[in-house]
Formats: C-alpha cells, structure tokens, sequence
C-alpha cells in the first residue's frame, strides 16, 4: 500500500487539470485506508512477550568467559570475582557510595575466609594459595584508594589486576581434573588444565589461554601440534577481515594432521560443555541435537575466541586447522548465535588483541609455542 502511495506521488502530473481532482481524491483515499490498516494491525497484533527478550547482555570479556569457566563451587570467591567485574561500570556511572562499600565487603570478606580458602586447596599448593592472597590484597589497595578519590579511569585496571589475582586463586582451588574423557576418545592427547600459547606472526605476537577443563581433547590436540612445531611457518588461508582468521592447513594434499608414527589422519570430535553439565558432550553437534541458540560455557561471544575447524558435513573430522573468530555481534545481546555448539571452542586470545586486527590471508606464522601449563598435557 505504502508503494501504491508513493509511485501515485511520483506519477502525479498536475499540467493534466482535468484529472488534478480525481487523483487527489483518490490518493487521500489510499492514504486513509493505509493508515487505517496501520492502526488496526497495531491494535490487534499479537505484542511480542518480553520473556522472549534477551534477559541480559552478552558476556563478551575472555578472561570473565575464563574465569566462570574454571570447574569450581566457592560462593565466597565468586562473589568477590562478580563484585570487582562490575567496579568498572559502577565508575562509569560515578556511584562512589555504592563502590566504597562493595570494596570494603572485598577486603574485609578476603581477610575473613583466608584461613578457610587456604585449607580447601591441596597440601602441595597451600603455600602457592597463600601467595596469591597476599598479592590479591595488594592489588586491593591501590583500587580502594582510587575509588576513594573517585579515580574513574583508575578503577578499570586497577580491578582488572585485582581480578587477575583473583582467577589464579579459584584455579588453585580445583584439586583434581574433573571428569574423564569418554574412552573412544582417551587415546588422543588431552590438555588437563590450562596452557598459554604464544604465535607469533609476521604482524605481531598474541597470546592465547588454551582451555582443558572444557576442551580436553580439542585443546590436547592443539597443544600437543604446537609442541611438534607442527604451526611454524604455516600461513592464514582463510580470512574475512571482522569475522574471522584461519590457519593450520599444511603443506601437500593432506588436510590436517598425519601421526608419522601410524600413517593415519589425526581427528578430533566436536566437544562443547553446557553450565549445568559436569562434562563436555561428545559427538554431535547441538544442531543434531535440536540444541541450537543454546549457550555454551566457552562461547563465541568474545573478540579472540579460538575453536577448531572441521568440515560443514562432519563435526568430528576436525584436526590440525583452527579459526579465530573476530567478530562482536551487538544484535545477539544474549551471546547466542549459530556457531555456538557447532563448533569446539578450546581457547581465546588474552593478550595481543591488536596483532590480530594486522592479520591478513597469506601472513605467516613465524611460531607457536607453550609458555607455560605444558605439564598439563597427557599423551
């Protein structure tokens, strides 16, 4: 109706003074029942529940996706952890009340349950614990100084050290890996912990925190790549500059990985956690499961995030090649989108954001390499 409308405006002649009048007629005619069906459809259209509405915004910060990632259930630490990742916006919104005393409950929470938290961790990390604490409650002192002066550029990194310290006391706090890999798949190498892998590239170096607690065998396979130097010198084959970066594709007919030792293609399963699962679901896709816009624990909701690739008709052929995912979607402000539980998410890059902007088909990985967690890889 709206285009009937425009086009009768558009062919209007009024130089034909016999027919001014009809047309006039006629277009306020069209316009009234176009606004009249305007009303009408706004009155008794169905108006959408805001139950169907995102209930909260994407988590889109890595090292907060990391750290309530981490197979944990200590209240009193993530409590701290939430009150010190929403300092920032607080700040933002200069509500300095509300921000002294939510970092006086910090300090004085901390020093209360010191005790209690240093006994929960294994004998063989007490003393480690125990250093942790004491750094976390010096990085506490420059943020209350800063809110107390209300330093509002101060607070975001000053909670972010804080913060920092605060993940390295909740990873001291897991006693022992918490599940096993099903047994079709425990063969393969499994990271049973974290890492952190350097590659550098031709544009710069960027660090990316490899995630066993949710990804064991997808993060084992790539860790255990990395150690063989199987990446050094491959380039970036795909790329879409603001989506995404893809690499690990070798030399010579092969696809992926071949093991020298057996002759035979090296794959790895489609593995993704749900939040309320002690283990990562094997084998399928969540959109084989009728699971899809399901949020995962490691999702593709942060600049940086790393996953494994495979091909479009099977889930479980991945191997050697994996995609950075540069994109940032604020129209899925709940953190869903297609390609979560579709594919294995194993990590996300932590530091060196920047380089990852520099990169562009056919740059060059100079290396990749562990600097540290290497230990806990289980071949």
């Amino acid at each position: 109706m709206a285009s009937l409308v425009l086009g009768a405006m558009l062919n209007l002649n009024l130089d034909h003074i016999p027919y001014r009048a009809w047309w006039l007629k006629s277009l306020t005619i069209c316009v009234t029942c176009f606004f009249t069906f305007l009303i009408t459809l706004l009155v008794i259209a169905p108006q959408p529940s805001m139950a169907a509405l995102p209930t909260k915004s994407a988590i889109k910060d890595a090292r907060i996706i990391l750290r309530n990632a981490l197979p944990i259930d200590n209240e009193t630490l993530r409590d701290v952890q939430l009150t010190l990742e929403q300092m920032p916006r607080q700040a933002n919104l200069k509500r300095w009340k509300n921000l002294k005393r939510d970092i006086e409950i910090v300090a004085q929470t901390l020093t209360q349950n010191q005790t209690q938290l240093i006994s929960e961790v294994n004998s063989d990390r007490q003393a480690l614990v125990t250093e942790h604490l004491t750094s976390l409650g010096t990085a506490i002192v420059p943020l209350q100084e800063a809110i107390a002066v209300k330093d509002r550029n101060s607070v975001k990194a000053l909670s972010e050290k804080a913060l920092d310290y605060v993940g390295l006391v909740e990873a001291d706090l897991i006693k022992a890996f918490p599940f096993e890999v099903p047994a079709k798949y425990a063969s393969l190498p499994q990271l049973k912990g974290r890492a952190l892998v350097e590659l550098s590239t031709e544009r710069g170096n960027a660090i990316i925190t490899i995630d066993g607690y949710n990804a064991p065998v997808n993060a084992g396979q790539f860790v255990d790549l990395v150690q063989k130097g199987f990446y050094d010198g491959l380039t970036f084959t795909r790329a879409d500059e603001n989506y995404y970066l893809q690499t690990g594709d070798p030399d010579g007919a092969s696809d992926g990985y071949v093991d020298p030792a057996t002759g035979k293609y090296r794959t790895v399963p489609i593995e993704v956690r749900l939040p309320d699962q002690k283990s990562p679901t094997y084998g399928k896709t969540f959109e084989e499961l009728g699971m899809s816009g399901t949020l995962p624990v490691l999702p593709f909701a942060a600049f940086g995030t790393v996953a494994m690739a495979h091909p479009n008709e099977d889930g479980n052929a991945g191997s050697s090649q994996f995609f950075i995912y540069l994109f940032e979607s604020d129209l899925t402000p709940a953190g869903l989108n297609l390609l979560d539980g579709n594919y294995t998410v194993f990590g996300y890059v932590t530091d060196g954001k920047e380089t990852l902007d520099k990169l562009r088909l056919g740059d060059k990985i100079l290396s990749a390499r562990v600097i540290s967690g290497a230990e806990n890889l289980v071949k």
